[in-house]
């Protein structure tokens, strides 16, 4: 992926519809430092982000994802042996009989304090889970907090099951600016997307005041559609 070309494509558009950087921020639920990041081609948007900005704007994810730049050209022996390399894998694959072929369904927030931007990748053995840009949007949050910890969790009934977590490092934050942190992307996990169709996972966040008062949230989490 070109990152600087994709930025530039982010930055035409918004400045197409004549938008600053906050107001294109506010459509997809993320602060105006993203956007100057993805424009500055220092960073780039999750993959549903940018899926949903191409469709907003007629534009192919394809298309913008391919990276044209020249590349040199390769030695002979460089040549074959990624060839053999190719050949190698494509043997492996046919022999274990493995199914990579992924799809996609997204996660969302089903609260009214937060907004978050997440996906289910999934086949027929397992699935990945990505959640990212996370924004608290229920009211002005100034209080410092020594502590933050955000926690993911699969719930069957009254039991839960930690999945993953994020805590902040050793300083005072206040809870917006430990949610621009806060990134989920678990891999190969065990379960496939059928497991979800109930809408099992949850977000928690528990926040630690100066003067040990804890804060807590929990964010349960919609499937865009059973699997």
């Amino acid at each position: 992926m070109d990152q600087e070309k994709i930025g530039k494509t982010i930055k035409e558009i918004r400045q197409k519809k004549k938008l600053s950087q906050q107001k294109f921020a506010d459509l997809y639920g993320v602060t105006y430092q993203a956007v100057s990041k993805w424009e500055n081609g220092k960073n780039m948007p999750d993959i549903t982000i940018l899926k949903q900005i191409c469709e907003d704007n007629n534009i192919d994810l394809n298309t913008l994802l391919e990276n044209k730049k020249q590349k040199k050209k390769l030695k002979p022996i460089i040549i074959t042996s990624i060839i053999i390399i190719l050949i190698i894998t494509i043997i492996i694959l046919i022999i274990t009989g493995q199914n990579e072929s992924f799809k996609f369904k997204t996660l969302s927030a089903s609260c009214n304090n937060f907004k978050l931007y997440g996906s289910l990748a999934y086949n027929d053995s397992k699935s990945s889970i990505y959640i990212s840009n996370i924004t608290y949007c229920g009211g002005k949050d100034n209080n410092e907090y020594k502590k933050i910890n955000c926690t993911l969790y699969e719930k069957n009934g009254k039991t839960k099951t930690k999945i993953s977590s994020y805590t902040s490092k050793n300083k005072s934050y206040t809870l917006e600016e430990f949610l621009q942190n806060v990134k989920f992307h678990i891999d190969g996990y065990e379960k496939t997307c059928k497991v979800y169709k109930e809408n099992t996972l949850e977000l928690e966040i528990e926040a630690t005041t100066n003067t040990n008062e804890t804060i807590s949230y929990k964010i349960p989490l919609t499937l865009e559609d059973n699997c």
